[in-house]
């Protein structure tokens, strides 16, 4: 798969992007790695963000380079969205940016401003190339240039996926949606967090834009359908993906049980609803997870922590049960998991089938034993670009040479995951694509000249 990724300024305010040599000039070397199961597909991402560049990565990581076209997190309506990774700041330090980009050659090009037609010719031009597209404009804007039916007219075999926040139709169509926002909405704060009136209580957030990643991972699903489809009918078609209706959806058990019931579900913490003990216990040192998810793991649990007849107890013996009797069972066993360390419950409960483990730092997440041992981080070179034209903050900012990056999961035998290029500097390889295009040196000059790349 090629991804070819074109930013859009979304500014009034006429500025250059850069243009840079390519990633092979600049000294980078490709490595030879094995073709991967999506390498016959080329991708125009036209996506920003987080949920549409989510999906181009998956997309990208199953199949090989991706291209990207602008400053996604250096635009003033988007800003870093994650820590610097040096001193200077600027969009290439931000580790968001650097996750979200790697295998994804980068193309600076204006599109979006009124006027820029020739912008606009050009992203017609890659799409007619494209097996897909991906973007996540409001609703209505990229209308008569960009948008599905135009394209399609241009290329019948497009497909064509569209990332808003309310989708394409309803009375919310065209408003803009977050990540936040939809948390709110859809009623996953309303059940993520302490009860009210515990410390801590009220509505709360996840702790990672879930509703976004989420929307990434289905639009990759859709667009895989949709391909293979395609296999049949020989002709793409529109999808239309919209964070609600994701937000809805992974609401999961919580949803089903409201719609069938009404019963409204209240927060419960770190509790399951349906399944006790099942919930983080204190400990000598700290705190613990235990996911006891049937009964023949809390007789276990109760024989391991020396209270056998709590198995026996008629409150207790069944889940049912235990869930009747929550508020008298979850004291007593707190009482006893604070008599011994984290580390000593996890090493005693192991060997027993017993689901625990402890609640982790980052820290401690990244130094686990099995993290490594699947080689979950991985570090990646990024070339020194040398910038034929470019805003000063960004000179300033693209020095550092690797980036850690956290490995795909996605692990298949006849074609598995690599990483085949770093993270681009901003507008890297612009000069690439458009030489691809048909441009000679002279046309790809006259259009920097004039700020349209």
């Amino acid at each position: 798969m090629r991804i070819l990724r074109v930013k859009s300024t979304l500014s009034n305010r006429p500025h250059r992007l850069p243009w840079a040599i390519p990633c092979t000039e600049a000294g980078m070397t490709l490595p030879n790695t094995p073709q991967g199961a999506l390498s016959h597909l080329k991708v125009l991402d036209l996506s920003r963000v987080l949920a549409g560049p989510w999906c181009t990565q998956m997309l990208a990581d199953m199949g090989g380079g991706c291209r990207q076209g602008g400053a996604t997190c250096r635009r003033r309506r988007h800003p870093p969205l994650g820590p610097a990774l040096h001193a200077g700041g600027g969009w290439q330090a931000h580790a968001r940016c650097n996750l979200l980009h790697r295998l994804q050659p980068e193309q600076a090009l204006h599109h979006h401003r009124h006027g820029e037609e020739e912008g606009q010719a050009l992203i017609r031009q890659m799409a007619v190339r494209s097996d897909i597209l991906v973007e996540n404009f409001n609703v209505g804007g990229l209308a008569h240039y960009a948008d599905y039916a135009s394209l399609k007219a241009l290329n019948p075999r497009l497909i064509y996926c569209s990332i808003t926040g309310f989708g394409q139709t309803g009375p919310y169509a065209e408003r803009a949606g977050y990540d936040l926002m939809i948390q709110a909405m859809s009623g996953m704060m309303s059940i993520t967090g302490r009860a009210d009136g515990e410390p801590g209580g009220g509505p709360q957030r996840a702790g990672v834009a879930i509703t976004d990643v989420f929307t990434g991972i289905y639009a990759t699903s859709a667009i895989l359908a949709a391909v293979e489809m395609r296999h049949r009918t020989g002709e793409g078609q529109h999808i239309d993906m919209a964070l609600l209706d994701v937000g809805m959806a992974i609401l999961a058990n919580q949803a089903a049980g409201f719609i069938n019931t009404g019963a409204e579900p209240q927060r419960m913490g770190n509790a399951h609803p349906s399944l006790v003990p099942y919930q983080d216990f204190p400990t000598l040192d700290g705190a613990m997870l235990l996911a006891i998810g049937n009964d023949g793991q809390f007789a276990r649990f109760c024989q391991a922590a020396g209270r056998p007849e709590w198995a026996q107890d008629p409150r207790f013996t069944t889940n049912t049960r235990r869930v009747e009797n929550r508020s008298t069972l979850i004291p007593l066993m707190m009482e006893v998991t604070r008599t011994r360390s984290t580390d000593a419950w996890i090493a005693l409960l192991e060997d027993k089938a017993v689901p625990c483990g402890p609640i982790n730092t980052l820290a401690r997440a990244f130094a686990d034993p099995q993290v490594q041992a699947r080689s979950l981080v991985q570090n990646q070179p990024v070339a020194r670009v040398e910038y034929a034209r470019a805003a000063p903050e960004t000179i300033a900012n693209a020095s550092y040479e690797s980036i850690r990056t956290v490995a795909s999961p996605i692990r298949l035998s006849a074609a598995p995951v690599q990483l085949r290029y770093p993270p681009p500097a901003l507008g890297e390889h612009t000069q690439v694509v458009l030489t691809e295009l048909g441009l000679d040196a002279g046309q790809i000059q006259d259009l920097q000249a004039r700020g349209i790349v």
